[in-house]
């Protein structure tokens, strides 16, 4: 039989259509894979998804590597899917992946051929891991009569290192990023200037190297140091030092500042991944009133060489023989992120459209999208139809661009004999693209395109003959096995967009937490695909959640949540349901779900059209911290009490003969109490659902002369926001976890209220000061007569009292200028320049995630991970005893999720001791003392006493903005009326 792969048979509402006959043809039976016999040598969701890709496409004699380093403490297993394998024999162990230094990855690559042939393993499957774009590694796949399911190690070779892609690229005329992609050769003939001395080398050292290009004189002199530097990587031999490379660096970058003033250079190790090996440096300059100054310059550059041994660090390229070049390039400050999904068997390469990655962090990606030809000229049609010209303006640019991307992104794939599934990377910058690199291996990602598309191969003999593929893990393995037997497919449109959000293990601030414990995870809901390596498994006899140990051995990612839809708005609205209903609770566990709830509605709030840069997502925090910040200083009691005071003063003054009158309304507003403040209190906790909440409901207000004025009615934003905050009551549920059922009763009973009248004056729920306008009038009105009419009334002075307190969040974020972060009519996002200050970003981090407690003496571990007092082995130490630091000085370094974070001090001052005694590598804590230290400024503690007069300063001062008196409610005749109803 044919492959047949349900991708997404647990998710009902996700539905395939194969196109097969019940009784596949010859032809289709001939591309069968039964007899493939892979191993699996990576981890996480991919490893996971190849399990079930294999067993549906009927491969059953699978195993999988699993690294010591995929547990820290076994039974919490950091290998879920081993619930479903039972057969342990096809479970075969290793201490790590790729090995720690060059030896030990040559050792770890012939273990792992030893483990195939004495397994009977047949293929290798490397999915996105570590060894998918190690060329070396492919090679000894290859070598060993292996099948690689992935790309060639020829093709990893010209298109898989940085480098090599980028001079292909040229060759193919697709446009690059200007930089310099040589420098490890400039670095050796700054060393060996002259063909004689390059030539002495080769002598000297027995380099194997093609005499034509030795007696050749008319090859480049560049040409030939790339020559000499292979021969010298294939001896394992370093022509050159660390020290030298980041001298010729420093030489370089400075370069580029010269002829790029007010810019910023990233550095690029050639074998990086995952925003691993990448460091951006000029940041000074990109604010200097003189970016062209010398001096500025110098100073900028000068932070090159510590951070070539960064790069090279995170990627294990500082061993004897490693390659060590590295990319140098223009940062294209205002970019966007967008990728081509490309498959070839060798002769043939096909696109399968592109997803937009621009909302990331660290250079790690965070919420993808689809970008389809069909979806942008959907989006055209509709923005024309709506007259939206500038939006209409915007998409027909992105549409010709993606046109443009990917026929350059298949001609490139042509262009390197691309024999399996990989990704072309680009930035877009307005309506120009610039190529990047390829990932010569299955993206994170892979899933959002396999969503949009399907690959249908066709018999060539036959038109009406066919299958149809709709899993790119599947169509590798096609690949690996029939190789150039597979005609060109043709892609078909599946569904209309796709979204993927990636659930990390960070904190608040988007910085790594790992360590935790996941004790229960909710059950998908409809329309979710949940990649999560199987941590929702449930015990099979007991029909428990199993608990599940986050380690932060490899990577922060827990699961990949995706939705998809008939439009982007579609798939964004699925999504923003999916993350708002999911519940993730254990021990010390921290992780991005809220951050992400908010950041899609924050753009269902705006336009999901938007187009996002990559600098988007960093001064977009800042901006939660200073809700956050601002949220820190309201007093939700203060506020609930002071309004209540005010009431009873202003209808006293308005009622002084009749006290009942007060005496209903401090029932009627002691009823409402916990329906109004638990809602408000949740949001003010968590500033990422806030700034979804306030983008959702930015047009339901609007402020007068310093006064809040509701357009739509408060109790309908308040059900929306129980709504919004998975608060919706259910019988079944917790009651702290939902809204409680008195109140339940008592905000439907209004929405039936205000429903009626509203039909009665045929007034949509946007028109509530209207409704506010008719029920002023002491007249009836809309045919009632006098009695209903008062009774009518006094309901609403009921129902409306103290709703003013939801407006007290509005106010918040007009404190803080909230939504001048917005999308204009064009798609661009506009960034208040404020946002952009490091500074001010550093604090609100802080604010988004204070620091552990600490004492004035102390500086204590700012997260944990693995502790470096040093940059590199054998480099001196950032500080020791008795030694004097100043602020914005490495203090130590911790290693999270392999990437490697430099913490600086935050002051000045002098180490009295190192309380840290472990060697370098040693697991540290969050919050552990690290150093006993005397601070240059004595700190002041502040007084809790000032922080509440403070507070209740800053509640009254919103409040006067958003109370009204029933005057202001009813009219004049306010106290006429029949005691308050609700």
């Amino acid at each position: 039989m044919a492959p047949k792969v349900d991708r997404y048979k647990s998710n009902p509402l996700v539905h395939r259509d194969r196109r097969l006959s019940s009784s596949p043809s010859a032809w289709v039976r001939s591309f069968a894979c039964e007899d493939l016999k892979p191993l699996i040598v990576c981890r996480g969701p991919i490893r996971k998804e190849a399990m079930d890709v294999f067993e549906e496409m009927g491969i059953h004699h699978y195993g999988i590597l699993l690294s010591e380093k995929d547990s820290i403490v076994y039974p919490n297993a950091l290998a879920p899917e081993l619930r479903q394998l039972t057969d342990t024999s096809r479970v075969h162990r290793v201490p790590d992946y790729s090995g720690a230094s060059k030896e030990e990855r040559v050792e770890r690559m012939n273990q792992i051929v030893q483990i195939a042939r004495d397994n009977g393993y047949d293929s290798v499957f490397a999915g996105y891991g570590f060894m998918a774009e190690d060329e070396e590694f492919v090679a000894t796949i290859e070598r060993a009569g292996l099948k690689f399911i992935g790309p060639n190690s020829v093709t990893q070779a010209r298109a898989g290192k940085k480098d090599e892609a980028k001079r292909t690229a040229l060759e193919a005329k697709v446009s690059v990023t200007p930089g310099v992609n040589d420098v490890a050769a400039r670095t050796l003939l700054r060393k060996f200037d002259t063909r004689k001395k390059l030539l002495l080398v080769v002598e000297a050292r027995e380099f194997d190297i093609d005499p034509k290009i030795l007696d050749d004189e008319k090859v480049p002199l560049l040409e030939l140091a790339e020559h000499v530097l292979a021969a010298s990587y294939a001896k394992g031999m370093d022509l050159f030092s660390i020290e030298e490379l980041g001298e010729e660096v420093q030489r370089e970058v400075a370069e580029m500042f010269r002829k790029h003033p007010a810019s910023r250079v990233r550095l690029k190790a050639i074998g990086g991944g995952g925003g691993k090996g990448q460091r951006i440096l000029g940041g000074a300059l990109l604010t200097a009133k003189d970016p062209t100054d010398p001096k500025l310059i110098a100073q900028a550059a000068a932070e090159a060489p510590a951070l070539v041994r960064e790069v090279l660090n995170e990627v294990k390229a500082t061993g004897v023989g490693d390659n060590k070049n590295l990319l140098i390039e223009l940062n294209i400050e205002q970019t966007r992120h967008n990728e081509i999904q490309l498959l070839g068997n060798g002769r043939w390469c096909i696109s399968l459209g592109g997803r937009d990655c621009s909302l990331q962090m660290h250079e790690q990606k965070l919420l993808e999208i689809s970008v389809t030809q069909e979806g942008l000229a959907a989006a055209i049609a509709r923005a024309e139809q709506a007259g939206r010209k500038a939006e209409e303006k915007a998409l027909r640019v992105d549409l010709e661009i993606l046109r443009r991307m990917e026929e350059d992104a298949a001609r490139f794939g042509q262009a390197v004999g691309l024999d399996s599934a990989s990704t072309f990377e680009c930035i877009v910058d307005r309506d120009r693209y610039y190529f990047m690199e390829v990932n010569t291996r299955i993206q994170v990602e892979h899933r959002v395109t396999e969503l949009c598309y399907s690959l249908k191969f066709t018999n060539p003999a036959d038109p009406n003959d066919s299958f149809v593929v709709e899993s790119l893990v599947e169509a590798m393995a096609l690949v690996a096995r029939h190789k150039e037997r597979l005609p060109k497919p043709t892609r078909a449109p599946r569904f209309g967009a796709a979204a993927e959000a990636r659930l990390n293990a960070t904190d608040d601030a988007l910085s790594p937490h790992a360590g935790g414990l996941i004790r229960f995870w909710s059950k998908p809901v409809d329309g979710e695909i949940r990649d999560d390596q199987g941590i929702s498994m449930v015990n099979p006899d007991t029909g428990m959640f199993m608990r599940y140990k986050v380690a932060g051995a490899y990577d922060s990612n827990i699961a990949l949540l995706l939705t998809k839809g008939d439009d982007r708005l579609d798939s964004y609205r699925h999504l923003a349901r999916v993350l708002g209903k999911t519940s993730l609770r254990g021990n010390a566990l921290a992780t991005n779900l809220q951050f992400h709830y908010g950041l899609v509605s924050w753009f269902l709030g705006q336009n999901v059209m938007a187009k996002p840069t990559t600098r988007f997502v960093v001064p977009y925090l800042a901006l939660v911290g200073q809700l956050k910040e601002e949220a820190n200083k309201l007093d939700v009691a203060f506020a609930f009490s002071e309004m209540k005071k005010h009431y009873a003063k202003q209808i006293a003054a308005m009622s002084p003969d009749d006290p009942g009158i007060a005496k209903a309304m401090t029932e009627v507003l002691d009823r409402k109490a916990t329906l109004l403040t638990r809602p408000i209190e949740r949001l003010l906790d968590d500033p990422h659902l806030f700034s979804g909440w306030l983008s959702l409901n930015r047009k339901h207000y609007r402020v007068e002369g310093g006064r809040l004025v509701w357009i739509r009615n408060p109790l309908g934003v308040l059900n929306d926001t129980y709504a919004y905050l998975n608060m919706a009551f259910d019988p079944r549920a917790p009651a702290a976890e939902v809204i409680w059922q008195h109140d339940d009763e008592l905000l439907k009973k209004a929405l039936r209220f205000y429903q009626e009248l509203r039909k009665t004056f045929g007034l949509q729920r946007e028109e509530f000061y209207k409704l506010n306008d008719i029920l002023r009038s002491e007249a009836p009105q809309g045919g009632y007569d006098a009695e209903t009419w008062a009774r009518i009334r006094a309901a609403h002075l009921g129902y409306e009292a103290g709703n003013e307190l939801l407006g007290l969040l509005f106010m918040i974020a007009e404190s803080v200028k909230f939504f001048d972060f917005r999308v204009e009519e064009n798609l661009d996002v506009t960034i208040p320049e404020r946002l952009n200050d490091p500074d001010l970003q550093v604090r609100m981090r802080k604010v988004l995630v204070p620091p552990p407690a600490t004492k004035a003496d102390e500086i204590v571990a700012a997260f944990g991970g693995m502790f470096y007092r040093q940059e590199a082995p054998g480099r001196p130490p950032f500080v020791t005893e008795g030694q004097h630091f100043d602020k914005g000085q490495p203090l130590y370094i911790i290693e999270v999720m392999k990437m490697f974070n430099t913490v600086r001090a935050s002051f000045s001052g002098t180490v009295d001791k190192i309380l840290m005694t472990g060697s370098d590598g040693t697991v540290v804590s969050k919050g552990q003392p690290l150093f006993k230290i005397t601070p240059d400024e004595k700190f002041v503690p502040v007084d809790p006493k000032e922080i509440a007069r403070e507070r209740r300063s800053r509640t009254a001062e919103h409040l006067r903005a958003v109370l009204m008196t029933p005057e202001e409610k009813l009219g004049a005749h306010a106290a006429r009326a029949p005691k308050v109803v609700a």
